[in-house]
């Protein structure tokens, strides 16, 4: 019969690596393994949810492009988890000393084809022409980032190829120009936009200096636990239960998830261990996500 897992019932962290499969109790590997061993994780600028209101002289816009974080430390590209990330030699060949930080990007609509490309331990040559790294910032430059914006053009031009291009950025005007923006980006199939601070620092943190702007807010959680599904859903996948991770070293927060499933996600669901995307509206006054509703499986918090 199936079975609910509530997180109470959960074993230890570093035995969950097994899902549930509903109906017949097979097991199978949950997590993703990298084949390299990862290194420190690179100190990255994060962003924050643009909020209503924020004024926003000094910002400059762009695309927010929905792909792989990564980051060239000077030798290598890594994962924001620090993990090398297996690229051909020639998508690299003659990239600067200098950290770039940018998306690993395979165009808009192909998340998973990006994922996909950026796993491989053995690079597939013909995905990799698929991939362009849209760069965004220049880590160690001293200057704000209106101030790095030629320096990172200059960088990029000297790179001389075709899939490293620096994002194009334009100054904000006003609320209604930005709105606009944002319903023409995501009509073409863009995710959103994204908002610098002009004078703002290259700061290793997650920071209101750098905003995303989407139609939803989303967030990424861990799957704990499975909740069998009943009625129409019974012998599949009923919910999720999620943990949220929180600020401060606070406790994980742990809801569940049970609308915005296809069928096949509900016959085959995400793994317990996986991490997921579900967009929301808001939050009970306990912190809970409201109109909760899953999107995607996402990357490991290692990616």
């Amino acid at each position: 019969m199936p079975v609910t897992i509530a997180p109470a019932d959960l074993p230890a962290p570093h035995l969950q690596r097994r899902q549930l499969v509903f109906g017949l109790a097979a097991l199978l590997p949950a997590t993703f393994a990298w084949g390299a061993a990862a290194s420190t994780p690179p100190a990255l600028m994060l962003a924050k949810n643009f909020e209503a209101g924020t004024p926003l002289a000094g910002f400059w816009v762009s695309e927010k492009y929905d792909g792989v974080r990564g980051y060239w430390d000077g030798r290598q590209l890594l994962t924001r988890g620090g993990n090398p990330i297996a690229a051909p030699a020639w998508f690299t060949a003659g990239w600067p000393a200098t950290p770039l930080d940018g998306e690993l990007w395979a165009g808009r609509g192909q998340f998973s084809q990006a994922v996909s490309t950026v796993r491989q331990q053995t690079p597939d040559d013909a995905a990799w022409r698929a991939i362009r790294f849209m760069v965004f910032d220049l880590p160690v430059h001293s200057g704000t980032f209106a101030e790095r914006l030629p320096a990172l053009q200059e960088t990029v031009a000297r790179i001389g190829q075709t899939w490293v291009q620096a994002v194009a950025q334009s100054t904000a005007t006003t609320a209604q120009a930005l709105q606009t923006r944002l319903t023409e980006t995501v009509r073409a199939g863009g995710e959103g936009l994204m908002l610098h601070r002009g004078a703002a620092h290259y700061r290793a943190q997650r920071s209101d200096d750098l905003r995303k702007l989407k139609p939803f807010v989303d967030a990424e959680a861990r799957v704990v636990g499975h909740v069998a599904g009943q009625g129409k859903h019974a012998g599949r996948l009923g919910a999720l239960w999620l943990e949220l991770p929180q600020p401060d070293g606070r406790a994980p927060l742990r809801f569940k998830l049970g609308t915005g499933f296809s069928d096949p996600q509900r016959t085959d669901p995400p793994a317990v261990g996986q991490w997921v995307t579900f967009r929301y509206r808001g939050e009970t006054a306990a912190g809970v996500p409201r109109f909760a509703s899953f999107l995607r499986v996402a990357p490991d918090p290692a990616m």
